[in-house]
């Protein structure tokens, strides 16, 4: 019976993700079919002159001349069997260039992710313990003003200051210009990481921090605190012995939950420092008309929010039973 309700579960999610990945990609299909780019165009340049002819050769060989169900079609059957097309800009397999980016925009936001958690719980756990004094109001002022700046302004402000003012950090690309990736050492990789890891921690920051500093008030505004300080635990005890396992599983909750945003904020990011992401392939993807390259892009991405939002849905599970008996009814 367990292992029926286990394998019922389980399929019930599979058949959301694949709803969700053809979902998304037939919409982007009949965007891309109704937008006013035209991919043979986009791809040629405006500078140069095509024939008619020549035109409808590409066409042809992208197979834009059959009908948008055909293509879509197609493309699902293709996927089915596992090959995502070529890209007609980077002339590769989708499957290998959208690889290649994924991995830098992982590495990217699971940094920040990792990043922003700690600095976050940080500050809100000294807001909480601050609350109403300078500390508190100086945290919620900072917070407040991160929540209202949108990462790819931060980012430029960054920008400006670090890599144009100061010169500390290159104002762009994930490798030096120059040089074969292969050559590329991790000093290198790391000084051109720096600057869009930290525009994208910034973004998660404030989200954290006041969701820690709720959290912790409830924790010590409760009544087993009130016994506690009375019992004469120190500042560090109250938070050590309480404070910890109280606040850190809905935190980690929102960290989870926080995966669509933090790929959002990537992509911006990563457009404002040239960096060789997902973001910015699915960005060039889409304004040069490259449809299979986009389409591979926007699966991996669904993917990867899909299985952030699946890990919240279980920790919420593991942490609230009321939440799993909800599930069961």
């Amino acid at each position: 019976m367990i292992k029926d309700n286990a394998l019922l579960k389980v399929s019930i999610i599979l058949f959301r993700m694949i709803l969700l990945i053809l979902g998304l990609a037939l919409l982007t299909f009949t965007l891309a079919h109704y937008s006013p780019i035209d991919p043979v165009q986009a791809y040629l340049g405006a500078e140069t002159h095509a024939t008619p002819e020549q035109v409808a050769q590409v066409e042809e060989q992208w197979g834009l001349n059959k009908p948008m169900s055909e293509q879509f079609f197609h493309w699902i059957l293709s996927l089915i069997k596992g090959d995502f097309g070529m890209s007609r800009l980077y002339k590769a397999p989708v499957l290998d260039v959208v690889s290649e980016a994924f991995k830098n925009s992982l590495i990217l936001m699971m940094t920040s992710w990792v990043l922003s958690g700690i600095v976050g719980y940080v500050l809100g756990t000294v807001a909480a313990f601050r609350a109403g004094k300078m500390a508190d109001k100086i945290i919620k002022w900072y917070c407040y003003t991160l929540a209202s700046i949108p990462s790819n302004v931060i980012g430029l402000i960054f920008l400006v200051v670090f890599g144009v003012i100061l010169k500390i950090f290159p104002i762009g690309l994930s490798s030096p210009i120059g040089i074969l990736s292969q050559d590329v050492t991790f000093a290198q990789r790391l000084h051109h990481f720096v600057l869009p890891c930290v525009t994208l921690s910034f973004l998660g920051i404030a989200n954290v921090a006041m969701h820690t500093r709720e959290e912790m008030l409830k924790v010590l505004d409760s009544e087993y605190i009130l016994f506690a300080k009375a019992r004469g635990e120190s500042t560090w005890e109250l938070f050590s012995h309480h404070c910890i396992r109280n606040t850190i599983i809905p935190v980690l909750m929102l960290q989870f939950s926080y995966f669509s945003e933090l790929f959002g904020g990537s992509a911006l990011a990563e457009i404002v420092f040239a960096y060789h992401g997902l973001g910015s392939v699915m960005t060039t993807a889409g304004l040069k008309g490259d449809l299979p390259l986009l389409l591979g892009t926007i699966v991996f991405s669904s993917l990867f929010v899909f299985f952030g939002n699946f890990i919240a849905d279980i920790f919420a599970k593991i942490v609230d039973p009321r939440i799993k008996e909800a599930a069961y009814e």
